[in-house]
């Protein structure tokens, strides 16, 4: 497994991160033998939310650290707040207090390493949330901060504010999803890719070293589900095949392989709950693919270049 040094901090991750939005259900020992095939595999960054589950994930991910105390210094715990399911997004202090301290009983840890804002909040006042983020970080509750789902002015309004640096945006990106890359390769065209839907969003990041993690790295769209050996998708799965034997990787870990080739070093966020796949899926942290197979799976996915 390769790693990567998120800008700003200390933090020196691996290239894949396990996302454990769907580990609310499962046994502790599930979990258990989850979070040790990852270590195994060098995986050393683990993601949460207060919304997974429903706190179900954070908190059998905690019982696991209960058995085993000695892990949480081998990892990095992420978590993010901020959205009131069926409610409202909240950035107040109140609520963005109150969630870590739940997050941090949760997950039977007295620090998180890394705090995101899940979803932009219309009314967040950036003023108040640098206050939050003070606190946070003065306590030695929060190490660091970053962002979900924003756009570069969203992210610089909360930067004009913050004595803290924005390190992540954990954005939606894969082989199918590839908004933030689409309009960049259609500057200045009268096609509908060419419309830029998130500012330069990519190019941003890159620019202020804010690390990228891509969830909903297999999904194609939540009716479609995974476009792995989806029917729709049939030239994309073929051509997955196909350069997945030269690498030797099944389709999943090619199209993970495929988002690790950006230059800008993102971080995907593998959300299985199988250490079998998990194995598989790993296996793409230790490959570089071409520029032309990395351009052959994009135009596979019915991308096409101007």
């Amino acid at each position: 497994m390769r790693y990567v040094d998120i800008k700003g901090t200390d933090i020196k991750a691996s290239r894949i991160a396990l996302g454990c939005m769907r580990i609310g259900n499962k046994s502790v020992e599930e979990v258990e033998e989850l979070v040790r095939t990852a270590l195994d595999l060098g995986i050393n960054f683990f993601d949460h939310a207060d919304i997974y589950g429903a706190g179900a994930s954070e908190k059998v991910f905690g019982e696991v650290l209960k058995r085993h105390p000695e892990w949480r210094k081998e990892m990095y715990i992420q978590s993010k707040c901020g959205i009131v399911p069926g409610v409202c997004y909240d950035f107040s202090q109140d609520h963005i207090l109150k969630s870590v301290e739940q997050s941090l009983k949760n997950l039977n840890t007295d620090y998180l390493d890394v705090l995101l804002l899940h979803r932009p909040d219309v009314l967040m006042d950036p003023a108040e949330v640098a206050r939050t983020f003070d606190i946070l970080h003065a306590s030695g509750k929060v190490r660091y901060f970053g962002v979900s789902n924003m756009n570069p002015m969203q992210i610089r309004l909360i930067k004009k504010f913050c004595h803290q640096p924005i390190v992540i945006n954990q954005v939606q990106f894969n082989l199918v999803n590839a908004g933030i890359m689409d309009s960049g390769f259609n500057v200045n065209m009268k096609n509908p890719e060419s419309i830029d839907h998130d500012g330069s969003l990519l190019e941003y990041c890159y620019l202020h070293d804010i690390t990228i993690q891509p969830w909903s790295i297999l999904q194609a769209s939540w009716e479609e589900g995974t476009f792995i050996n989806h029917s729709d998708y049939q030239a994309l799965n073929d051509k997955l095949e196909e350069i997945g034997k030269k690498y030797n990787l099944d389709k999943v870990a090619m199209s993970v392989a495929w988002i690790l080739r950006h230059p800008s070093r993102m971080q995907p966020i593998a959300g299985t709950t199988s250490p079998e796949h998990l194995k598989a899926l790993a296996k793409a942290g230790d490959v570089k693919i071409s520029r032309e197979d990395f351009y052959a799976l994009y135009k596979a996915g019915g991308k096409k270049l101007p």
